[in-house]
């Protein structure tokens, strides 16, 4: 397999080591398995620096496309920061070189901001992708014609690959060994001492993207208030002076989801605080979020977080430190 890692000026330092630091550990690992894993440093532009202004070598793209070519994330945190990229040169060119490749057969990944350069080719139209979870409400605002499910480590949807949040870097690479010898992939994860992350939900911070709109901003404010009551629509609207089709709509728009869902990740958000720093029990905590049975809560838990209440309390690092 060979891999085009796409540097371009001011790539994200931590999410291109983690890339590249994966793939060598399995290539070094590999053992002689099956044909190696090339990795390759490429730009569009002959000097490149990381956002940290390290100097990263870089190879003119090869005539001969690769198997993979892998985008990271640049520094841009920000929806501004990402449109400013988004009218660069070099990011054009990039584009360009995407869109040749991916005609040609190579598959186009991408990772947290790098989601949104290789939205804006199109490439993705039409399919479903993730990104970082702060930036949601931007990426369905520019890219309404993708599917954005930013719950997920990795999406992999025709012949592009997208990975959410900074160390989703980590979830890419791993994805990527694993398409090569899932025994590797496995054995570069134990080296690492890293899990397997299918889903988000327990790291995602559900009131950040709330901020972007009012109404939806009243909405997260009341609804916290009233956790632990059963939900209703109309009241959850009255309570922000707008019509329950109108909560939904603006809801849908900036979270990706309905009130009723954006609750529903309000309280897993409090039951893994409460299990990670308190001694209550399962029903005491079912209560507090508004759920009568700890069966659900479980169950809710298991689906969002890929955890159990027991995995849960055992990654309760704050207490295990004291």
């Amino acid at each position: 397999m060979r891999v085009a890692v796409l540097v371009l000026d001011g790539v994200f330092d931590l999410g291109l080591a983690a890339v590249l630091d994966t793939l060598a550990l399995a290539s070094a690992l590999g053992g002689g398995e099956g044909p190696p894993i090339e990795v390759e440093r490429i730009g569009v532009r002959r000097r490149v620096h990381t956002a940290q202004g390290l100097t990263v070598p870089v190879s003119e793209p090869p005539r001969r496309r690769p198997d993979v070519l892998l985008l990271p994330a640049l520094g841009a945190t920000t929806p501004e920061g990402i449109a400013a990229a988004l009218e660069r040169p070099d990011v054009a060119d990039a584009q360009a070189l995407m869109v040749r490749w991916a005609a040609r057969g190579t598959t186009i990944c991408a990772a947290c901001g790098g989601t949104f350069l290789l939205a804006a080719t199109s490439l993705l139209d039409g399919g479903v992708a993730t990104t970082t979870w702060w930036l949601a409400a931007d990426f369905r605002a520019r890219f309404p014609d993708v599917e954005l499910d930013e719950t997920r480590m990795v999406v992999v949807s025709g012949g592009c690959v997208t990975a959410g949040a900074a160390l989703a870097h980590l979830d890419l690479a791993l994805w990527l060994v694993r398409q090569h010898s899932p025994a590797l992939a496995t054995l570069v994860a134990r080296y690492l001492v890293v899990e397997p992350r299918v889903s988000r939900s327990v790291h995602a911070i559900p009131d950040h993207l709330a901020h972007a709109d009012p109404i939806v901003e009243g909405f997260e404010r009341w609804a916290r208030e009233a956790l632990s009551e059963p939900f209703s629509l109309d009241d959850a609207a009255r309570s922000v002076g707008t019509s329950p089709r109108t909560l939904a709509r603006r809801t849908r728009r900036v979270l990706g989801k309905s009130p009723v869902a954006y609750v529903q990740a309000l309280r897993v958000e409090r039951a893994v605080h409460l299990l990670r720093t308190t001694d209550a029990t399962v029903d005491a905590i079912a209560a507090d979020v508004g759920y009568q049975s700890a069966v659900t809560l479980r169950s809710l838990l298991r689906r969002e977080t890929g955890c159990g209440v027991r995995e849960l309390r055992a990654r309760d690092w704050v207490r295990d430190a004291e």
